[in-house]
């Protein structure tokens, strides 16, 4: 049933007395299907395309408002970004179009920079954007790890002709029309990095498809960290998109904003990783903040930072306290906490203005205390809802377990121990007569060796039950007598192996249900089993199965002497006695009743009465 968790949906009973959700939960449903459903379609690179978008989003809707250029002229950006972003999800299906469509609209975004006079921002790539960047990468690669070489090499080539055209003419260096002007807008160093880069990006993402072509196995999908990555997208993508945005303040050597970035993107990667292993998570995200906020004080002045820790470092701290609160016990993560807090107000301290009273600062430590707080408290939250889960799986588990003992201990009980009294009695009716005549023991030892062989192949079936190769106590009686319960019945008395002659009355009706006719073959073949060990001198048994308005009524009796409870109390204890009870079970199972007792014209009777109309589960 998709929307519940995964340990099972709920209980009929908690269906009957709450039988209306409430206006919350109407809503709330389809947006956890649709959470759940997509999450486990999430890939890696989806979550880079989708941070690389939000980052461009913001930095343009940030740009479009400031005091350069016209209000709002940035954000004719935005079309091409997403068009282009489309299309790299589009190649997963389909390289070879969306890699030549790709092309098409970052040409023609380029064209509507160049007419409207849109300023673009550089990224990796001279005047290519973060999005235009990451979606032209994943096209290479699906167009390589999916095409045939000669149609990889043509998109790639065009994505490459594009990327060069559109970086050039976006910078200034080509016309529209295109006639080449010179260096003349752009510095020789940036266009030397910006080849540099490109260059590397090619390579590494044509090594990439051809690595995966050359593979052709699904190793990727069963890898544990890849999966453990897209469980965790909704953690990485915010990331994502704060390195991102950071990347975008970095400085060109010789500036140390390079090293501050790779601290930064170590911390993400600690955080995302922190459930592994939180307590070594906790030590490499301090001894990444201690260095960051060293180098901090070496860097240039547009660096994003808040008071020497950057966005992305404060974001991963709060999701590491809420994995060590989670994942660790109490007072681990306590030391933890304070730990990890104490690391990051001294870095504070250290970038904090000496005016430590003013209203800024203490603004700052509030917003912390109240963050810290927070996080805790999410971190409990998430405890105690895992260990809430766990319950919830091991007493579904335990009663799985428990219903699948009882059912098997049934079946063994009434199937094999039927088999193994008929040989009791036989082997104990040719040792009285064998000195008078010994020509009966021939017949016995006949109906021994017949009953033997039913108890092997009933094993056997119950053998290969337990192991999976058959539904569930699967045997003889109960496949057949979802079918024809009247004769199951007639050759269950004609073969029996009890000894005791047997009288039947079958009266059924045409729509008997399975479970029904399955639990009363089982209730007279455990009766008559009981007759044949414990229903002294008994000459006769009498069956009877017939339909009493909605229920089926079911009547074994004999004109044995002796009550079943004392035949039981002088029973040696490896004599389980465990007849009745299964008997009961199964009756209750299907709500019905059940009389087990001596009779009123002598000897033992049992009664049952089942309902034709049983209630399953789920209906």
């Amino acid at each position: 049933m998709a929307g519940w968790p995964r340990w099972g949906k709920p209980s009929l009973l908690y269906r009957r007395v709450v039988p209306t959700r409430s206006l919350r939960e109407r809503v709330a449903q389809p947006v956890r299907e649709f959470v759940a459903r997509h999450s486990q379609q999430v890939n890696l690179p989806g979550i880079v395309l989708l941070a690389a978008v939000l980052g461009d989003l913001a930095i343009i809707v940030r740009s479009s408002v400031d005091e350069f250029g016209p209000v709002g002229l940035d954000l004719l950006l935005i079309p091409g970004i997403v068009v282009l972003a489309a299309c790299a999800v589009w190649s997963y299906r389909s390289p070879l179009p969306a890699g030549l469509t790709g092309a098409g609209t970052l040409l023609m975004s380029t064209a509507l920079i160049v007419v409207t006079g849109t300023p673009a921002y550089t990224a990796l790539l001279e005047k290519i954007t973060f999005g235009e960047t990451v979606a032209g990468v994943q096209l290479v690669y699906y167009a390589v790890s999916r095409l045939r070489p000669i149609g990889a090499v043509f998109v790639t080539g065009t994505l490459v002709g594009a990327t060069v055209v559109a970086s050039l003419t976006r910078a200034g260096l080509v016309h529209p029309a295109g006639l080449f002007i010179g260096l003349r807008n752009v510095e020789l160093t940036d266009l030397a990095v910006t080849a540099v880069t490109g260059l590397a990006l090619l390579l590494l993402t044509v090594v990439a498809g051809i690595y995966h072509r050359r593979t052709r196995r699904p190793s990727r999908e069963r890898n544990e960290l890849v999966a453990f990555l897209r469980r965790r997208w909704a953690l990485v993508t915010p990331l994502s998109v704060l390195l991102f945005l950071e990347l975008s303040y970095v400085q060109s050597p010789p500036s140390l904003d390079i090293l501050v970035m790779l601290c930064c993107v170590g911390t993400a990667v600690v955080a995302v990783l922190g459930s592994k292993f939180p307590s070594q998570a906790v030590a490499y995200y301090c001894a990444l903040v201690l260095v960051s906020g060293v180098l901090f004080r070496y860097t240039g002045p547009l660096y994003s930072t808040f008071y020497g820790i950057a966005l992305s470092q404060i974001l991963s701290g709060m999701a590491l306290v809420v994995t060590v609160v989670r994942h660790e016990s109490t007072r681990r993560a306590t030391w933890l906490v304070v730990v990890q807090s104490v690391t990051v107000g001294v870095v504070t301290l250290v970038h904090t203005p000496l005016a430590y009273d003013s209203p800024t600062v203490r603004t700052a430590f509030g917003t912390a205390l109240l963050a810290l707080g927070i996080c805790v408290a999410i971190g409990m939250f998430l405890k105690a809802r895992d260990s809430e889960r766990a319950r919830m799986v091991e007493t579904a588990v335990g009663d799985a377990q428990t219903a699948e003992r009882m059912a098997l201990a049934r079946e063994l009980h009434d199937v094999v121990a039927h088999h193994v009294t008929g040989i009791v009695v036989q082997a104990q009716a040719a040792r009285m007569v064998a000195e008078q005549n010994p020509a009966v023991v021939t017949d016995a030892l006949a109906q021994i060796e017949r009953a033997g062989t039913d108890a092997m192949t009933a094993m056997r079936r119950l053998v290969r039950s337990m192991r999976g190769d058959a539904p569930a106590g699967a045997s003889e009686f109960s496949e057949q007598a979802t079918t024809d319960l009247a004769a199951d019945l007639r050759r269950l008395v004609d073969t029996g192996n009890h000894g005791i002659p047997t009288e039947l009355t079958v009266d059924l009706p045409g729509d008997l249900p399975p479970e029904v006719a399955r639990s009363a073959l089982r209730l007279v073949q455990e009766s008559l089993t009981n007759v044949g060990k414990h229903a002294k001198d008994a000459s006769r048994a009498i069956v009877g199965v017939c339909a009493v308005g909605e229920q089926l009524h079911i009547r074994i009796a004999d004109d044995g002497r002796g009550s079943a409870e004392k035949t039981r109390a002088s029973r040696t204890s490896d004599d389980s006695g465990y007849g009745l009870v299964g008997m009961r079970e199964r009756v209750d199972l299907l709500h019905g009743r059940l009389r087990a007792g001596p009779s009123p014209e002598g000897g033992w009777l049992v009664e049952a009465w089942i309902p034709l109309r049983t209630e399953r589960n789920g209906e």
